[in-house]
């Protein structure tokens, strides 16, 4: 149970970086909407921690090498993608 809540937090946090980045406006379009897809791939109910963070993984790493993004943007999104791997069941 303890790792649940632990794994529910890191969720949080992740939503929580990915929200300032939809609100940063030097973000691209693209990168904006695949930074959604991940956001709601984390609120799945129905799926497990491990499926949650592969989906948000895959979606973020097809635009984390984005050549508009800003040195900002890519940094979090590569700490997202580092807490996303510290995800598991």
């Amino acid at each position: 149970m303890a790792d649940d809540k632990k794994q529910e937090e890191t969720i949080n946090q992740i939503k929580q970086q990915i929200d300032l980045l939809l609100n940063d406006n030097s973000v691209p379009r693209n990168v904006k909407n695949a930074l959604d897809e991940a956001k709601k791939a984390l609120t799945q109910n129905s799926v497990s921690y491990s499926e949650k963070s592969s989906t948000a993984t895959y979606k973020l790493d097809e635009i984390s090498n984005d050549i508009n993004l800003t040195p900002y943007a890519r940094t979090m999104i590569w700490n997202i993608l580092g807490l996303l791997e510290s995800i598991k069941d």
